[in-house]
């Protein structure tokens, strides 16, 4: 198991490859900018796949992000790790362009994804449910995402990089370059105003499912 100082040391090694590579890449080597591109690109997708759903997007996303990168490479001032940098500017280009798209629905729960090994499904693999199981599971993950597309662009983007990209609230605030109190704040905020738009959509299918009652019984 990797000890605290051996994990420190990987990390140290991993920062200055990264930061020889950003050198290298401000003078014009583009086989170092190729380097730095594949190891922050998958990271980048995900997050533009989250927002909006759909392939194209997500490519079309990452495709910008990585020429916004590549045209701002010489200002980028090296007071961050360059991966905080790669994801403030995919942040922002995100939530731009979710204000442009405000009120457009972007997800589509058929959706696939690639990577590496392959293709799968955006949905939830199955693993040996039965039928209605599975369809119940299906059935609560389009709640979250029907959910999710009624946040503000800033509320979408904590819940998916904290509680689906796994970040810390500290690479939160430095990704966002925004104070960790206003992080930790707009997350919580984020999360009661899902959990809002959960329980408004939970009550609406039962609303509707009463009235279609009711209109069967005066048919009968």
């Amino acid at each position: 198991m990797m000890n605290r100082r051996n994990r420190g040391d990987v990390v140290q090694q991993q920062k200055e490859q990264s930061d020889a590579l950003v050198a290298l890449a401000k003078k014009g080597d583009m086989q170092a900018f190729e380097t730095l591109l594949i190891k922050h690109e998958k990271m980048v997708y995900h997050i533009a796949f989250r927002m909006f759903g759909t392939l194209e997007d997500a490519k079309d996303i990452s495709q910008d992000v990585f020429l916004k990168v590549y045209r701002n490479l010489q200002y980028f001032d090296e007071k961050s790790a360059f991966s905080t940098w790669v994801y403030r500017i995919a942040v922002n280009t995100c939530i731009d362009e979710m204000r442009k798209r405000k009120g457009k629905q972007t997800y589509s729960l058929e959706a696939e994804l690639e990577d590496s090994e392959g293709v799968y499904q955006k949905q939830f693999a199955d693993d040996g449910q039965t039928p209605e199981q599975s369809m119940m599971r299906k059935e609560a993950q389009r709640e979250i995402l029907q959910a999710l597309e009624r946040l503000s662009p800033e509320h979408k983007m904590a819940i998916i990089l904290r509680d689906i990209r796994g970040f810390s609230y500290e690479e939160i605030a430095e990704i966002t370059d925004t104070g960790l109190g206003t992080v930790k704040s707009r997350i919580s905020r984020a999360r009661q105003q899902l959990k809002e738009e959960i329980l408004k959509n939970e009550e609406q299918i039962e609303k509707n499912i009463r009235q279609s009652s009711r209109k069967e019984g005066r048919h009968l």
